[in-house]
């Protein structure tokens, strides 16, 4: 058999990465990362509003970039024989389009309209829609969250579109539809950009915006109109059919062939959410709980029809048939913050150094200085914080600093910092928080276990997982199972590498493109008995300390 190869695109928080791939060995060929230019410069995204937005430009000049370095460090791989393309992206990460499917950022009037561009998955600016979805869902005829745990958030994307429409009534005069990320890019990369006839993506579809064939598709029309008439702008223009990610969405069009230097027979297929992608790069398979980890975290399971039946699992984002592995209900759970949380509390230590350097050193020196720092910091946080004696009376935090993603979505609640003393310790705060991260992490094993959903194993990817054996083991002890740890440093990218050689046609289906393309495993942590004991303790005041937090922020 000749070799074939595909690429799989991965649009993550911060950049765009590209994989080449041999369908037949599942050797990774090259691997190409492009940043996202005006986002890395802080443009259209203001922290303090939890607004986080994205121009598609970004999206847009780091993938042709990206692809055409892949193609140029592997010049002996005829193009003639890449012969498939899949991306997943962030999500629920919406924007609106006018009736061509253009984003309305790419229109002149709109092109520095932070609310025209695209909504980050982690942008909360839409907390108050997001109460009025669930208020309304429950008094509803039909509660359209039964699937999403039973709690609509505001990470989602009609809480998102419909809190840009009220707070810029011009958006209204061109806004038609709204598409996802996920379904965008495969539409602009085919040329079929029209609402209507846009491939939608079943797993952005039924975990984000309430599809569902339980209730013929999206939530009625009746429904959008009662939450606001504003919504009605879209009625007829958006859509009741999806496709799961092994469907071809069409091949690449002349102009995009050319700008990528590939060739108008590449294939491309129905896009997804980048957690679920990663799972199946991961080579998930039934009753295998795979933790997504970066700056937050999503938790991926699949599972028989014939184990889930008709109920709804309470508290988790969502289950959507064929969402990950077509045939099998995906499940999706996460942390709304994980790395975001060890970033926030580097910036905090860093703090000092950049605003005070200025006034004793030369702008070069202090620019250097405040590199080399902020290089090594979170390094020698965790050297220290390694050697902090693990007890019951350490202090104890709570890893909502960017809400509550599951269980049951809350995005009103905020972090907390509980026991500390006049010797409490930088290493020991840090120490606290990966902590905090790894109680969030049971919880959430813990919501699928309550009700019947069996954990065989435990597969971790993402770059925390490779790059802090630290945090990996305090995730195993609390948990008290072992971790995979999966080999490929791209499982995102190379899951969408293995749907783009089934909607090529090497493969017939997913689960024999995992068999043939996985990388298998670097490593299995294994918990400590007797850590897991006292962070039974620890995590007991973790469970207290959130039911405050819910109480609190109820509402």
């Amino acid at each position: 058999m000749m070799n074939k190869y595909v690429i799989g695109i991965d649009f993550g928080t911060d950049s765009c990465r590209t994989l080449l791939v041999n369908t037949g060995t599942g050797e990774e060929l090259a691997s190409v990362i492009e940043y996202y230019p005006r986002w890395i410069r802080g443009l259209y995204s203001d922290p303090v509003m939890n607004q986080y937005r994205q121009h598609p430009l970004d999206y847009i000049e780091s993938m042709e970039q990206a692809v055409r370095k892949t193609l140029a460090a592997c010049p002996s791989v005829p193009v003639t024989d890449i012969i498939g393309i899949s991306v997943d992206t962030t999500g629920s990460t919406p924007v609106l389009i006018d009736e061509k499917g253009t984003p309305l950022s790419l229109l002149p009037e709109y092109s520095d309209n932070p609310d025209a561009m695209f909504i980050l998955w982690k942008d909360h600016t839409a907390t108050q829609e997001a109460i009025e979805i669930n208020r309304l869902a429950k008094e509803w005829s039909i509660d359209y969250t039964m699937d999403s745990g039973g709690s609509y958030s505001s990470e989602w994307v009609w809480a998102k579109v419909l809190h840009v429409l009220r707070r810029d009534s011009s958006l209204s005069e061109k806004a038609y539809s709204w598409t996802e990320h996920c379904d965008w890019i495969p539409a602009l990369l085919t040329g079929n950009t029209s609402p209507e006839k846009m491939y939608r993506s079943r797993c952005a579809a039924g975990h984000k915006a309430l599809w569902s064939n339980k209730w013929g598709g999206l939530p009625s029309a009746r429904f959008l109109k009662t939450l606001d008439p504003l919504l009605t702008l879209f009625d007829g223009h958006l859509y009741q059919k999806t496709f799961t990610s092994d469907i071809c969405a069409g091949n690449l069009t002349p102009e995009w062939a050319e700008r990528l230097g590939l060739g108008t027979w590449t294939a491309v297929g129905v896009g997804a959410i980048d957690c679920h992608v990663g799972a199946v790069g991961a080579q998930i398979t039934a009753r295998t709980f795979v933790r997504v980890m970066g700056t937050s975290t999503c938790d991926i399971m699949v599972s028989p029809y014939k184990e889930i039946e008709d109920r709804h699992i309470a508290g988790i984002c969502g289950q959507v048939d064929g969402s990950v592995i077509p045939g099998m209900i995906g499940l999706e759970a996460g942390q709304s913050a994980f790395g975001d949380i060890y970033a926030w509390f580097k910036h905090l230590m860093l703090w000092p150094s950049v605003n005070m350097l200025s006034s004793f050193l030369n702008e070069n020196n202090k620019d250097e200085i405040v590199q080399k720092m902020e290089e090594h910091i979170l390094g020698c946080l965790t050297q220290e914080a390694e050697k902090v004696p693990l007890s019951e009376s350490n202090p104890v935090s709570v890893d909502w600093m960017n809400g509550r993603r599951t269980p049951f979505a809350n995005q009103q609640v905020k972090g907390l910092i509980s026991g500390l003393t006049l010797g409490t310790s930088a290493p020991m705060l840090f120490r606290s928080l990966v902590e905090a991260t790894a109680f969030g992490s049971k919880s959430i094993v813990d919501c699928f276990l309550k009700q019947g959903i069996a954990i065989d194993r435990i597969i971790a990817i993402g770059g925390i997982s490779k790059k802090s054996s630290f945090v990996m083991q305090i995730l195993s002890d609390v948990l008290n199972m072992p971790i995979q740890i999966a080999r490929s440093e791209q499982t995102c990218a190379l899951g969408a590498a293995m749907f783009a050689s089934v909607v090529s046609g090497v493969y017939s289906k997913i689960e024999d493109a995992q068999a043939a393309m996985g990388k298998g495993f670097e490593v299995e942590i294994v918990p400590n008995p007797e850590r897991h004991l006292i962070y039974k303790s620890l995590y007991n005041r973790y469970v207290e300390l959130g039911a405050f937090l819910d109480g609190e922020f109820r509402g």
